[in-house]
């Protein structure tokens, strides 16, 4: 099976590489992204999701088609970036496709179509998106619904993770579980409000999953590690895992959301990207739990607990000695 990732250069592409890789009999690999792969250089062209000759030219001969390609980050500027990336490329991506008789496409969209303090979304959950991201990510979906409503012979598989950890991940989860492990951390909040995560190694199973057994329809899945743990129970198990105690001390809402705005007024007034905003503080509080039966319905096995993928990100990062300095950047 010949097999594209557009996009795959990042945080989950190079995991998805990897595991599809140790299947060299099965899967035939090629990645095309706007930068070179850190570890699959050799599968990789350099290319433009918003490119048609681009997509034209490298989806040609191909079977299936993971559309990762995105503007993800909080502060991208200007906005419309998000829409050029997150709806353009989706459309070129299926203009391609359609150009090179390619009929199975697994896109990577994002429970933020879903927006903030949602209780417990299923897939079939009104779509409320909060801000650019979630809505280019909502429209590009509307895009590939539409595609497949007049196209019905083709097999497109949307997959919803929530916020994905692992190891060399640059994002909100590991600065959070790095000030976590510093002893610098302050929690804002009672503490209650329940985080779904995702480790990254179980991400990418479920993308195979669906590449060998999901090949009908147009299916949607939220992707969740199951069960939940509450911001309270992942400082405990942060503590369990580092052997240190790490005192918590709760501040209010309200003066956690004034300290956001402070900085985002510095960051206004240097033109720095800072750590700290109102936008994280209120997703930090937010509950981000999510309705993940489907996927974990479906046959799917994750290979990892969400304690286990835990224990692996806090050891490679914060136990052992690293052996590289390769990392990835995302939310």
């Amino acid at each position: 099976m010949k097999v594209a990732l557009i996009g795959g250069s990042g945080f989950v592409g190079t995991r998805l590489l990897d595991l599809l890789g140790q299947e060299p009999e099965r899967y035939e690999l090629k990645n095309v992204d706007l930068l070179p792969s850190h570890f699959f250089n050799s599968l990789t062209t350099i290319g433009d999701a918003r490119l048609q000759a681009d997509m034209d030219r490298e989806l040609s001969g191909q079977d299936v088609v993971v559309l990762l390609a995105a503007q993800h980050r909080d502060d991208v500027s200007p906005t419309s970036l998000y829409y050029d990336t997150n709806v353009g490329g989706m459309e070129t991506v299926l203009r391609a496709m359609e150009r090179n008789g390619v009929k199975r496409l697994v896109f990577f969209s994002s429970v933020a179509v879903y927006g903030l303090d949602k209780a417990n979304p299923a897939e079939d959950h009104p779509a409320d998106p909060f801000n650019h991201y979630g809505k280019s990510k909502w429209q590009a979906e509307e895009v590939a619904r539409a595609w497949h409503a007049s196209h019905p012979g083709w097999n497109i598989d949307i997959v919803r993770p929530t916020v994905i950890f692992g190891e060399r991940n640059r994002g909100n989860v590991y600065n959070l579980l790095r000030q976590i492990s510093s002893g610098r951390f302050l929690m804002v909040g009672k503490g209650e409000n329940r985080k779904s995560m995702a480790y990254v190694g179980n991400v990418v199973a479920f993308v195979k999953f669906m590449i060998d057994n999901v090949a009908e329809g147009y299916n949607v899945f939220n992707y969740v590690d199951k069960p939940d743990n509450t911001m309270n129970k992942l400082v405990a198990h942060v503590s369990d895992v580092l052997g240190k105690h790490i005192p918590t001390t709760h501040y209010p809402y309200w003066l956690g959301m004034a300290g956001g705005r402070c900085f985002d007024l510095l960051a206004k007034l240097t033109g720095k990207k800072l750590t700290v905003s109102s936008v994280r503080v209120k997703k930090f509080c937010a509950t981000t739990e999510f309705d993940a039966t489907r996927a974990h319905s479906s046959g799917f096995r994750a290979p990892y607990t969400l304690d286990e993928g835990l224990r692996r990100t806090l050891e490679f990062e914060f136990v052992h000695p690293r052996q590289d300095d390769v990392t990835f950047k995302s939310e």
